[in-house]
């Protein structure tokens, strides 16, 4: 195992600590994952202008690269307010009992929305593991995407359906 793919580990890692109920624990090595991926990230870009501004529209632009595919990104649509919602569950409620069951089943259920995107449509690596930016340009990409639709569209491939069945 290289480097970059243990601190994966620890940001995965961390978040299953969450997910068992050992709060501290897990945000210490989520936040450990973090911070060693972010150091290799600008260690591989050492052309990146400093501030945040520019990091910012590095992230969003990668984020971009790696969710094409609709279907996949519909499902983050769906999965992210999940992880989202559920991560804050988690830990704001005490463990095992019912909000936080609740929010550990959302946490779960969102992140397997998300994975199942990634392999079985998108076809590549969720994004986190070459941009930790991610973490946060995910969220603010799909509340985007929800903002500047009046509604939830279907997918392409349902919109040339209802279009066959119309004429």
């Amino acid at each position: 195992m290289d480097e970059k793919q243990l601190d994966v580990a620890k940001v995965v890692g961390g978040m299953a600590l969450v997910l068992l109920g050992r709060k501290l624990e897990g945000l210490s090595l989520f936040g450990k994952g973090i911070y060693d991926l972010e150091k290799k990230y600008r260690e591989k870009h050492p052309d990146l202008e400093p501030g945040f501004d520019n990091r910012w529209a590095k992230a969003v632009e990668f984020y971009e690269e790696t969710h094409q595919d609709e279907t996949n990104r519909t499902l983050h649509r769906w999965g992210i307010p999940m992880i989202v919602g559920g991560a804050v569950g988690l830990l704001a409620a005490k463990p095992y009992k019912t909000p936080w069951l609740v929010s550990a089943g959302a946490f779960a259920l969102g992140w397997t929305l998300n994975i199942a995107g990634h392999a079985k449509y998108e076809k590549k690596k969720p994004a986190f593991a070459d941009d930790p930016l991610s973490f946060v340009a995910g969220p603010v990409w799909d509340a985007k995407q929800l903002l500047n639709k009046d509604k939830l569209s279907a997918p392409s491939h349902f919109k040339s359906q209802e279009r066959i069945s119309n004429n």
